[in-house]
């Protein structure tokens, strides 16, 4: 369960940082999914925590 936990950490954080390379080059609206991805990600992670 460990390595799992670490995965989508390290998920969430990866397009995290492309969600902002993408809104700094193309803008939100092109960002938007990753940025999404990303929180929902670090959702679960923060949901599997505290189970």
């Amino acid at each position: 369960m460990k390595l799992f936990d670490i995965i989508v950490l390290s998920l969430a954080v990866a397009l995290l940082i492309i969600g902002i390379h993408q809104t700094m080059t193309l803008g939100f609206g092109n960002a938007y999914w990753a940025i999404m991805l990303s929180l929902i990600l670090y959702f679960v992670y923060i949901l599997r925590k505290k189970k």
